[in-house]
C-alpha cells in the first residue's frame, strides 16, 4: 500500500538509441487540493503553532515533502 496517496509513478518509453541511462521509473506527486473539489464546512484544523511549522491549517490539505537524495531533516 502505497503510504503518500498522493504520490504517483510513471514509467517512461525507453527507446533502444537512448544515448543515457534510462530512468525506468519517475514519481511525481499530486497536490492534495486536486482531491478536494470544495471546502467542506467544519474540516479539521491544526493548532496555530503547528500550521504555521506545516504550511497549511488544514490536515487534509497537508502534503510531507521527502527528499530523494536522503539528506532530509
Amino acid at each position: 500500500m502505497n503510504v503518500n496517496p498522493g504520490l504517483r509513478h510513471w514509467y517512461p518509453y525507453i527507446g533502444p538509441f537512448d544515448p543515457c541511462p534510462p530512468m525506468r521509473v519517475k514519481t511525481y506527486i499530486v497536490p492534495p487540493n486536486k482531491f478536494i473539489t470544495y471546502q467542506p464546512m467544519n474540516l479539521p484544523q491544526f493548532p496555530l503553532p503547528e500550521a504555521l511549522k506545516l504550511g497549511t491549517l488544514w490536515p487534509a490539505l497537508y502534503s510531507p515533502y521527502e527528499s530523494k537524495s536522503g539528506k532530509g531533516r
